[in-house]
């Protein structure tokens, strides 16, 4: 199966044995860079070293039981199945619970293999954060096209073509008969942005795509602007240099390139908000220790991390609450068990939550702020 929504990943951060752990398997697979045999040597190198783990891990008969059986299994899936092209692979597996789910990813992970509680789903959601639905649509003077990208693949839609007369040669008419041709050729042309329009409109509020990306020329694009819904200039955030008659590998290389620029600054632009609302003591709080606390009052809205952040940290296993140090749980008087990387469980509680999760690249302000905010539902 493929990634394709934060949905997956909701419903991946959901699943937890009570009884057994869950075994999380991360291995680049990126077909450009290695060869099969290299890429078989290093999922049996890795699940080596997750063998080497288990026997170090201080776990009853039965959790051991099914992480050797979770190992063997996936020691059988890459036995069987190497031949998907994809950059990356996720399998995550609780043999105890009769659980797998098997991931390909369009963008490789750091090759690691985990035992928890949960699923390790932050790099699902560091690579989904890459990546928005985006439709690119190509204009021209009788034809449009439609194309879908998502996680840097193109497919096309569909395509228009309208009955709009040639242009007037030059020194062919002249007067009022040449402006009259000319009025007749524009509502032609007019005519061909208004259908192009409104059909974007309709694979919008069908596919509920995020971006809009419009390539034409320059002399159209006022025009067009015209004729867009209010939704689809929300979502327009680009234009493409590409032609109706460049081949589809041409249109996907200029759209993954702008897209790249385009996320670059979004990241840029939620940091500086982020840090705008935390300066003047607004709905954004700042620091591990304080952005859990929002997380257990279920107060965030947006989750703001570095790529890689880590930190230890406590979990209260009857509650679920989070924290930094304390021993106790405030709020049942439990004992709390250690986390190696307390961010990872934040970002899985984000999701239960429903709320938003942004992964910022370093170096960003984010950094000067404990690497790690939030941005608030409500200030308090």
């Amino acid at each position: 199966m493929k990634l394709l929504s934060r949905q997956q990943i909701e419903a991946l951060s959901r699943f937890k044995s009570e009884t057994y752990l869950t075994t999380s398997f991360f291995l680049n697979t990126d077909k450009s860079r290695f060869s099969k045999k290299e890429i078989l040597v290093s999922a049996k190198n890795l699940l080596a070293v997750g063998r080497a783990r288990l026997e170090s891990l201080d776990l009853g008969k039965d959790k051991k039981t099914s992480i050797g059986r979770d190992l063997d299994k996936i020691a059988d899936f890459f036995s069987q199945n190497m031949t998907a092209n994809s950059q990356g692979l996720a399998i995550f597996s609780c043999q105890g619970e009769h659980f797998w789910e098997d991931i390909h990813l369009p963008h490789p992970p750091r090759d690691r293999v985990l035992f928890n509680h949960n699923p390790y789903v932050r790099p699902l959601s560091q690579i989904l954060g890459r990546y928005r639905r985006i439709c690119a649509v190509l204009i021209g003077r009788r034809e449009a096209k439609w194309y879908n990208v998502f996680m840097g693949e193109i497919s096309f839609i569909e395509s228009l073509t309208s009955d709009v007369p040639g242009k007037i040669k030059e020194g062919g008419f002249e007067g009022a008969e040449a402006k009259r041709i000319e009025r007749h050729i524009e509502a032609h042309l007019h005519d061909h942005y208004k259908k192009a329009a409104q059909r974007t409109f309709e694979l919008f509020k069908k596919d509920q795509f995020d971006w809009l990306l419009l390539g034409c020329e320059d002399s159209f694009y006022s025009d067009l602007e015209l004729f867009l819904h209010r939704y689809l200039i929300d979502r327009l955030k680009g234009r493409l240099k590409a032609k109706l008659s460049d081949p589809v590998d041409k249109i996907l290389k200029e759209t993954i390139e702008l897209e790249e620029q385009l996320h670059m600054a979004e990241e840029a632009e939620g940091v500086r908000r982020f840090v705008s609302e935390l300066e003047k003591g607004g709905r954004a709080v700042s620091g591990i220790k304080e952005v859990l606390r929002r997380l257990n009052q279920v107060e965030v809205q947006a989750l703001l991390v570095t790529h890689n952040f880590t930190a230890e940290g406590k979990i209260c296993p009857r509650c679920k609450f989070l924290y930094l140090e304390e021993a106790v749980c405030p709020s049942c008087q439990k004992k709390t068990n250690a986390l190696s990387d307390v961010v990872d469980e934040a970002i899985e509680s984000t999701f239960r939550s429903h709320a938003e999760v942004k992964h910022i690249t370093p170096p960003s302000k984010l950094d000067h702020y404990g690497k790690i905010g939030a941005f608030l539902r409500y200030k308090i």
